[in-house]
């Protein structure tokens, strides 16, 4: 089925299209933010659509975000443990 005859899909868009981009995969649903100063994660993944729903509406909070600087492209998050910090990544 194409994404123009699926009714969920066009359902998930005109229900969420607002704050995400939404589209699927044969077996995936997906959604990305289109808010990139969110405080949630950026793109949800998801193969069955209740649990899809589900986050869409109440999103998983986000890991981390790049940062750039003088320096270069730095990650912060969730760091493993016995790190100082923000590293430059390779």
């Amino acid at each position: 089925m194409s994404e123009e005859q699926d009714p969920t899909l066009r359902l998930l868009r005109v229900t969420y299209g607002d704050r995400w981009f939404i589209r699927r995969t044969e077996r995936l649903w997906i959604a990305s933010t289109r808010d990139r100063d969110s405080e949630h994660a950026p793109t949800l993944i998801e193969t069955d659509v209740e649990k899809f729903v589900a986050q869409l509406e109440d999103p998983p909070a986000r890991v981390g975000q790049f940062l750039l600087s003088e320096n270069g492209i730095h990650f912060t998050g969730k760091q493993p443990p016995g790190s100082t910090g923000p590293r430059p990544l390779a």
